[in-house]
Order: C-alpha cells, then sequence, then structure tokens
C-alpha cells in the first residue's frame, strides 16, 4: 500500500503499527474467556463449534454476561452436543425451547433458527457449502450470504425472526453474521479464531461493525460514514485492506478492543 496518506493526521503507516500492537494486544487466548466466542470453543468438533459459533452469534448483542448466560442455556437445552440436536431433534423436543429469551429473541425464533439448520444440515455437510453455492455465480460473498439466507428461511416462519438473521443486501451491517465468519474463516494459530472453513479468503471477508469498533474507526479517520449500515461496512473493510489485503478484518480485535477495553 501506499503510506503518504494520512488519518485524521496520523501518518499511515504510523496508524497501521498501532493496530497490528493491538490487533496482537487483544488477539489472544485472555481474550476469549468473557467473549462469546468462549462457548464454541468448549467443543472439539468442528460441526459442534460451527452450530454453535452460529447460534451464539445470533443472540451476541447486548451485555457479555448476559450473552454469555442466555448461550450457556441454550446449549445446556440441546445437550451439550448441537450438532447431535440439530440433526435429530424433533418437533416435541424443539418445543422445549418455546420459553427461552435473550432481548428480543424470543423462544419462536429460537425454533426458527433450529428448523433452519436442520434444512441445512439435511442437504449440506457445514454452513460453508451453502455459502460456497452462493458464491458460485458472482464470486461475492455478499450473494453467498444472501443464499445462506435464503435457503435459512425457506421452512415455515414468523416473518419476525428474519430480523435476526442480517440481510445485508438490503443493506443491514451484519456485525453478528460476519463476527461469526470471522471466527470460521481465520485461522492466524493465535487460539482465538476457529479457522474451520478452508475455501473462503480471509481476503473476503468484511469487518464487524458495532457501535464500539464504528466510533472507534471514525476517530481514527478510518470511517466517514456516520451510519453503521453495509456501506459503512464496506467503507471501513476497503480501508483495513490497505493496511493488510489478504486479512483485514484481523483488525477487529483492535477496533473493537480499543473501543470496548480502552474506551478509546
Amino acid at each position: 500500500m501506499s503510506f503518504k496518506r494520512s488519518y485524521n493526521g496520523i501518518p499511515a503507516a504510523e496508524l497501521k503499527d498501532f493496530l497490528e500492537e493491538k490487533y496482537l494486544r487483544f488477539n489472544n487466548p485472555s481474550f476469549i474467556e468473557c467473549d462469546p466466542i468462549s462457548i464454541p470453543h468448549r467443543f472439539s468438533s468442528s460441526a459442534d463449534r460451527e452450530i454453535a459459533g452460529f447460534l451464539v452469534a445470533t443472540i451476541a448483542w447486548g451485555r457479555r454476561d448476559l450473552i454469555l448466560r442466555s448461550s450457556n442455556k441454550l446449549m445446556s437445552a440441546m445437550g451439550n452436543s448441537p450438532h447431535e440436536f440439530i440433526v435429530s431433534a424433533s418437533e416435541n423436543e424443539l418445543d422445549s425451547f418455546s420459553g427461552f429469551v435473550h432481548r428480543t429473541f424470543n423462544g419462536g425464533d429460537c425454533k426458527t433458527f433450529m428448523r433452519g439448520l436442520k434444512k441445512i444440515y439435511k442437504s449440506y455437510n457445514t454452513m460453508e457449502d451453502i455459502i460456497l453455492e452462493g458464491m458460485n455465480e458472482s464470486g461475492s460473498l455478499r450473494e453467498g450470504l444472501s443464499h445462506f439466507r435464503k435457503v435459512f428461511f425457506s421452512v415455515a416462519h414468523e416473518k419476525r425472526s428474519e430480523k435476526h438473521f442480517a440481510d445485508i443486501m438490503s443493506g443491514a451491517a451484519g456485525k453478528r453474521l460476519f463476527m461469526f465468519l470471522r471466527w470460521m474463516v481465520r485461522d492466524d494459530n493465535r487460539g482465538v479464531d476457529f479457522g474451520i472453513w478452508k475455501r473462503i479468503n480471509t481476503s473476503e471477508l468484511f469487518i464487524p461493525l458495532d457501535l464500539h469498533s464504528g466510533n472507534t474507526a471514525r476517530k481514527l479517520g478510518l470511517l466517514k460514514r456516520k451510519q453503521n449500515d453495509f456501506k459503512a461496512v464496506e467503507e471501513l473493510t476497503s480501508v483495513l485492506r490497505h493496511f493488510d489485503p489478504v486479512d483485514p478484518v484481523k483488525y477487529d480485535f483492535a477496533l473493537f478492543g480499543l473501543g470496548v477495553n480502552d474506551e478509546f
């Protein structure tokens, strides 16, 4: 990249070094304990980690301690065998989730998501397969995720459940969805992300954008757009690709860590 430009008066080379330092600081196993990613880390099989990761990412908003509490309840109700439960659960067994609530994600939403996953695992070995199927024509990860969402909601469901699976084709930032993809795709041997999926390149990923990371990015001059939507995600990811074209979303650790832990 060209390091001639600056961001809010900070030379690009200097800012890159700063982000690299924070990425290394926050991307380590000590980060896991209080983060939602600790839930899929409890499992050893890729299938369990994939399903646990998707469900936990789906409800990952609000206070982290409450996210962990709800996630633990969810895993416990699935017998701590998420893949086995999803592929074999009967409708009667799904009814046991009718009382599950995490903020606006209720029991009906929970059962819809389990039915959607069950449908997918009847035809695909992994969620990566269905995303790649959607990418075949355009090569676009965005199109792949749109295809994933369409198949997922081909089961009978209430319209309200759709808000819990970001529609990035309609402009949603998709923070939780892109966080899940970061978990599944990135593999830097630092003990946090899993790197289970090998056919989607880290260079194709988009930054998980939320209030904390968005505010930090704006303060650093990395993001101009004021609204946290998909256009902002594209803008910020494009800038971060200048710093690291192979693995731009590694800077999620830096931006989120600075926003939450350093009160940047």
